[in-house]
């Protein structure tokens, strides 16, 4: 059952961002999370760094409609087919964002030791203004944006709980970063979905 569909609007310039809080009620959060973190099609990529394959401090599972690959890294994902869970979370967030999603890119964070480095979800297939849907469920941990040229705006810090739902649109690719800092304190698993809508022709 749906929680609430309170949305809070962050004002940040150069940015079009909306929190969920709570878009999934606890119980149905805790349901998801284990389904996903015993069912999920994990794998433990690795980049090249001068020479040397180090592993990603993170697992990830890439799923969406037939066809659509994503490379980030120079890791290229073939989807896996959509699960019902998938399916059900997808469903969810459209409705309350008002978008469609074609794929979804899973992130398992085992422990504090695991994170992503500050990056933007801009690449060509993601389209202009990518549309980016973030699902947390499990262990809260601390989401951090970065603007690229405005120090002045300094660090902003969204704790993003289990059933929250962030949506960043419009500009907000083109002139933040984003990243999940590793922390030093004892923390559980966490499950992160980010949907996604990829072009079949990122050139067009």
């Amino acid at each position: 059952m749906q929680s609430s569909a309170e949305c809070q609007i962050l004002r940040m310039p150069d940015s079009d961002i909306a929190l969920y809080p709570s878009l999934f009620d606890l119980a149905e959060s805790d349901r998801l999370f284990h389904d996903l973190l015993t069912n999920t099609d994990w794998r433990h990529d690795a980049i090249q760094i001068y020479g040397r394959q180090i592993p990603l401090p993170r697992l990830t599972a890439w799923y969406g409609d037939p066809g659509v690959s994503y490379t980030y890294s120079q890791i290229k994902m073939e989807p896996s087919p959509w699960t019902p869970s998938l399916l059900s979370i997808k469903d969810r967030i459209e409705s309350v964002a008002e978008v469609s999603f074609n794929s979804v890119l899973l992130n398992l964070y085992r422990d504090g030791r695991d994170g992503v480095s500050w990056h933007q979800d801009d690449e060509p297939e993601l389209g202009k203004n990518p549309v980016i849907g973030s699902v947390s469920f499990g262990e809260t941990r601390t989401f951090q944006l970065r603007h690229k040229s405005r120090k002045d705006l300094g660090i902003v810090n969204i704790d993003l709980s289990r059933g929250s739902f962030l949506l960043m649109s419009g500009p907000t690719q083109h002139f933040w970063r984003h990243r999940l800092p590793k922390t030093p304190k004892v923390v559980n698993p966490r499950v992160n979905l980010t949907f996604r809508n990829i072009s079949p022709n990122p050139s067009s």
